[in-house]
C-alpha cells in the first residue's frame, strides 16, 4: 500500500547525559520516514529551508524516500529544536524552538501522492494534518501522532483530526493532558470514544499500551544499555510499526474508499517491529544507528523480543 507521512523535517542541537550534538537531521517526518524506509517506500510532505544540508536530502533519496512532496524555502531557515534530557532520560527540557515559518506552512499533495492508501500525520500543527488529510481521498489506513503543546494550544483544531483517523500515538503524560484521566486504560478508552479505533500509548522504557478493537495488550521496551539520545524514538516506532503495516496488509482485499480492518496477530507482529526499531534509534544522535543497521538486524531484535516474551 502506498504510504504517504507529513511532520517537521528538522535541524536540532541535543544534549543527553551521553553527550551534545549540534544541528543535527532531526524532525518528526524524517524519524519515521527513515524507520518505514526499511519496510516500504515512503513519500514525504515537508517544508525545508535555506539552511538544510543538501546531504540530508541524499540521505533521504538513498533510503528509498519520496522527496517530492517537500519543498524548500529560500527565504527562511528550516525548523529548529534543541532540548536537553535530564539525568534520567525521563524528563526533556526544550531549551528553542524556531519555526521559522512552520506555523504558516501550508502543504500540497502532489498529484502523484494523491493515491496515498496509507497516511502518518505525524506530530505537525493540527491545521497542517488536516489540509494533508483533505487531499488524500483515497486513504484507508490513517494514523497519527501529537504532542503537549499542540494539545494546549490548538485542541479543537486536534480533537477534529481525531474524528477522522483511525489511530493514535500518543504518550502516557499526553494522553491524561487530553483526556483528563489519570488511569491509562481509561484515558485510552476516552481517545477512542474521541474517534480513533486504535491508541498506541507509548511509555518510554516501559514500552507500551494498545487498546484496538477487541484488543488490550502490552509491549515491553527492548531492554538496550546502549541509550545515548531517545529524540525520534517514537516517530521511529511509528515508522515501522506503519512500515510493515503497510507491507503487509494487501489493498487488493479492500473495497475501494473502504478502512481497513487490521488483524490482531498483523498488529502485534507490527507492534514488535517498531519497538525493535525504536531500540536502534535510542542508541547514537539522530537516526545515525538507524544507518547503520539493516533489515535483518531488525528482525533479530525482533526475534529477541519475541523470546523475551516468551513467544
Amino acid at each position: 500500500m502506498n504510504m504517504l507521512c507529513v511532520g517537521t523535517l528538522a535541524i536540532d542541537s541535543v544534549e543527553t547525559p551521553a553527550g551534545s550534538r549540534e544541528r543535527v537531521l532531526g524532525g518528526s517526518a524524517s524519524y519515521f520516514a527513515y524507520a518505514a524506509g526499511f519496510y516500504t517506500p515512503v513519500r514525504v510532505i515537508g517544508r525545508t529551508g535555506n539552511d538544510w544540508p543538501a546531504e540530508y536530502t541524499q540521505i533521504f533519496l538513498n533510503h528509498g524516500v519520496d522527496w517530492q512532496g517537500v519543498t524548500s524555502d529560500s527565504l527562511a531557515k528550516s525548523y529548529f529544536w534543541k532540548g536537553r534530557y535530564l539525568h534520567d532520560y525521563q524528563d526533556r527540557e526544550t531549551l528553542e524552538i524556531q519555526m521559522h515559518g512552520f506555523d504558516r506552512y501550508q502543504p500540497s499533495v502532489p498529484d502523484c501522492f494523491a493515491d496515498s492508501q496509507v497516511v502518518f500525520l505525524a506530530a505537525a500543527i493540527p491545521t497542517v494534518q488536516r489540509q494533508v488529510l483533505d487531499q488524500c481521498p483515497n486513504a484507508k489506513l490513517i494514523f497519527a501522532d501529537t504532542v503537549d503543546m499542540w494539545i494546549e494550544t490548538k485542541r479543537s483544531e486536534l480533537l477534529e483530526v481525531l474524528s477522522r483517523i483511525d489511530g493514535l500515538f500518543i504518550n502516557d503524560v499526553e494522553a491524561r493532558q487530553l483526556t483528563g484521566q489519570s488511569n491509562y486504560v481509561q484515558a485510552a478508552r476516552s481517545i477512542q470514544n474521541l474517534g480513533p479505533r486504535w491508541v498506541i500509548l507509548k511509555k518510554g522504557e516501559h514500552g507500551c499500551f494498545v487498546l484496538g478493537p477487541s484488543t488490550m495488550l502490552s509491549i515491553p521496551a527492548y531492554p538496550s544499555d546502549q541509550l545515548i539520545d531517545p529524540t525520534g524514538a517514537g516517530d521511529s516506532f511509528a515508522g515501522g510499526l506503519l512500515g510493515h503495516l503497510s507491507q503487509s496488509i494487501n489493498a487488493a482485499n479492500h473495497p475501494p474508499h473502504a478502512r481497513v480492518e487490521i488483524d490482531r496477530k498483523d498488529f502485534v507482529q507490527a507492534l514488535l517491529q517498531g519497538t525493535a526499531i525504536a531500540s536502534y534509534t535510542i542508541e547514537a544522535f539522530s537516526i545515525e544507528r538507524l544507518q547503520q543497521v539493516t533489515h535483518k538486524d531488525i528482525q533479530q531484535r525482533v526475534a529477541e523480543l519475541q523470546t523475551l516474551m516468551g513467544n
